[in-house]
């Protein structure tokens, strides 16, 4: 029997509930399909979900994430 914790589907976040981690570049990349780096580069430009250091690593709040897709899901909706 493993002893490794599986990490849940980064994506199942917006589907689902709330996972009990914070987000990683890594995990936002994957839910939003980009590479890495764009990641990076949202965080330099100040766009993109908010996220936040704890201590050199990079994290991002999984109910932050969800909020800014859906302010982008409502502008997209009012911009139609």
């Amino acid at each position: 029997m493993s002893t490794a914790r599986e990490q849940p589907d980064p994506r199942a976040t917006l589907r689902g509930g709330l996972p009990d981690r914070y987000l990683t570049p890594d995990d936002i990349a994957e839910i939003f399909e980009v590479p890495k780096e764009t990641v990076y580069q949202w965080r330099r430009k100040n766009v993109g979900p908010p996220g936040f250091r704890i201590g050199k690593h990079l994290r991002y709040d999984p109910a932050d994430v969800r909020a800014y897709v859906t302010q982008l899901k409502t502008a997209d909706h009012n911009a139609a």
